[in-house]
Parts: structure tokens; C-alpha cells; sequence
């Protein structure tokens, strides 16, 4: 079957290893079932794939990615929750220790098929499209989990997005217009300040400018450029909610200002399948739907890898099968 894999590592040239061609069909283990893929979104975590962050060598030929929408054995348009939980965890599976993402441990979901457990399936509206549906298990879930789960923000609240144009951070503004709250955001480029205005921020602010004044929350991906930034930003008793740091993981620490302050620091993984459920639930009471960047035939995968490396994005960038 056609997939998008890696066989060795290349930590400074990702793209160098990225390989489409020819992989084996899954087998699905019991309790297992495989999917049709129709539509599967690219995210950061299969560029850290290519560099060998979190993918040991040994694991290689692995298939990548993390999320899906497609056809069910039985026929039935399904939703993939790529968190993989150990066989007998119960409760929130983001805090299973030997949790996994699909293209981890598990070949992913950049293929024709992919092999998950039954039970993390959930039903496809009809009402979102492949694509659309392939851009919530990771990118939107995350920005979910982040702001509606982990901030403990309420509508009405002021919060600073930084790096307007990442998958997380445009579903970030969305979800966050759509639930009431005053999103505000960084970005780079006037071009991406702009697509972050049209998507709903009430404002848009060049990457460390000086804000007209402080924050309630800050939601974090970018890591160290911006981290002290992120800090500064907010009012006494703030919250910062960070889930990545794609410009690298050493930041400033500001402890000084973190405690004098009285700030909280609340890190965010990925989301539950009740959270899933419900974020897919909202896009269908609300009419929101992810920004899609660009879809792209898988057999194109390299230049959306080449356009998410070089920060050429303005939401998710999706392939299609």
C-alpha cells in the first residue's frame, strides 16, 4: 500500500529521509480493526519523527502519522483518536505512562490503511468533510484540551495566542471566538497577523511586541523564542498552558517573575477520546470547521512537509487518499 515513512533518522536534514512509495498492509491485532484512510493532517510531531525525536532508530521503517478520518471495516465514516493507551488503562489516557501516539510505537496513519483499537473510533458527522474531520485528533484536540480543559479561563477573558498561523494556534482562535473568549495573537509576517484577524482574533500583535496590556492566559507551542514573552504577558495570578515548543525546549525560566507573581505554568498533552467527542460535537452545534492551509494528494507529501518546515502554513496542511 501507497505510505509516507521513515527508515533512518536525519536530525539536521528531515526531509532527506521522508520517503512515499510501497509499505505492508496492517494486520490488526484482537481488539484492533483497520481503516480506509481518507484523509490524514500533518503535524509537527512527524517532523520530530524524521529527526529521530521520540522515534528510535529501531523502531524505523515507521509509518507516519498521528490522526485519520476514513471508512471502517463495517463501512462507517469514523474519526481516529491516535492516543494508544495500554490494553487495561482506565481513566484519561494522556496520563498512562506507556501511552503511545500512532507512529510511535504503532505504524501510522499516512497510508492507505491503518491497523487502531476498536475503541478509539468515534463517528464522523456527516456534516464535516474527510479532510475537515482528519484535522481534530491531534492539532484541534490539543488546542481543546488547552483551552477548555486545562486554563480554567472563563468566556470573556483576555487570551494570548503565540504564533498565529500553526494548526494548534488557528483552532486556538477559533474554538476560543466561538466560546466567547478575547483572543489575541502574535505572529511573524503581516500576512499571517491578517489570516489570524480573518479567522476571528480580535487583535494581532509582531512576535514580542509590547502588549496594551496584560493577559489573562497565554497558550504556548513555540517554545523558546517566545517564552519569555509568554511570561511577561500576563497579569499577577496569570496562567500559561503550554503543549510544545517547536523552536526548542530550554527556555528562559523567568522563575522570579513566575513566583513573585503568582503565576501557573500547566503543561497540556494531546486530549482524551470523551474530550475528542466532544470537540467534535461543538464543531457541529457552532457551524466551525478547522482552516485548512492546503490538501494534498499524498503522493505529495514532500511539499507539505517542505512548507510546514520553512513555516509556510496558515492553518493545517491535510493529505488526502
Amino acid at each position: 500500500m501507497l505510505a509516507a515513512f521513515v527508515s533512518a533518522p536525519a536530525p539536521k536534514d528531515p526531509l532527506s529521509v521522508l520517503e512515499v512509495g510501497e509499505r505492508p498492509e496492517p494486520e490488526a491485532p484482537e481488539g484492533w480493526t483497520t481503516i480506509q484512510v481518507k484523509a490524514v493532517s500533518l503535524n509537527h510531531h512527524d517532523l520530530f519523527s524524521l529527526q529521530g525525536i521520540g522515534l528510535p532508530a529501531e523502531r524505523m521503517p515507521m509509518i507516519l502519522g498521528t490522526d485519520a478520518a476514513g471508512i471502517d471495516e463495517d463501512g462507517n465514516e469514523v474519526v481516529v483518536h491516535g492516543v494508544i493507551s495500554t490494553p487495561h488503562w482506565m481513566g484519561d489516557e494522556t496520563l498512562d505512562p506507556k501511552r503511545s501516539l500512532l507512529s510511535e510505537v504503532h505504524q501510522g496513519s499516512m497510508a492507505e490503511k491503518v491497523a487502531v483499537p476498536r475503541r478509539n473510533l468515534l463517528p464522523k458527522p456527516a456534516e464535516l468533510s474527510f479532510a475537515e474531520a482528519a484535522c481534530l485528533p491531534t492539532a484541534w484536540l490539543t488546542a481543546y484540551r488547552m483551552l477548555f480543559v486545562k486554563s480554567g479561563l472563563r468566556p470573556g477573558q483576555t487570551v494570548l495566542v503565540q504564533g498565529a498561523s500553526g494548526g494548534v494556534a488557528t483552532a486556538l482562535i477559533v474554538l476560543g471566538r466561538a466560546a466567547g473568549y478575547r483572543m489575541w495573537v502574535t505572529g511573524r509576517s503581516e500576512e499571517k497577523r491578517t489570516a489570524a484577524l480573518a479567522l476571528g482574533a480580535e487583535q494581532a500583535f509582531e512576535t514580542g511586541a509590547r502588549l496594551p496590556e496584560r493577559v489573562d492566559g497565554v497558550m504556548e507551542t513555540v517554545g523558546e523564542a517566545t517564552w519569555s514573552h509568554s511570561i511577561k504577558s500576563l497579569k499577577p495570578g496569570g496562567v500559561l498552558v503550554t503543549s510544545g515548543a517547536t523552536t526548542g525546549f530550554n527556555p528562559g525560566a523567568e522563575l522570579n517573575r513566575v513566583f513573585f507573581t503568582q503565576l501557573s505554568v500547566i503543561g497540556s498533552t494531546m486530549g482524551t477520546k470523551p474530550e475528542l467527542e466532544a470537540l467534535i460535537q461543538m464543531c457541529r452545534v457552532t457551524g466551525i470547521r478547522p482552516q485548512i492551509d492546503v490538501e494534498l494528494p499524498l503522493t505529495e507529501a514532500r511539499e507539505g512537509f517542505q512548507r510546514m518546515l520553512e513555516g509556510r502554513t496558515n492553518g493545517k496542511i491535510v493529505f488526502t487518499l
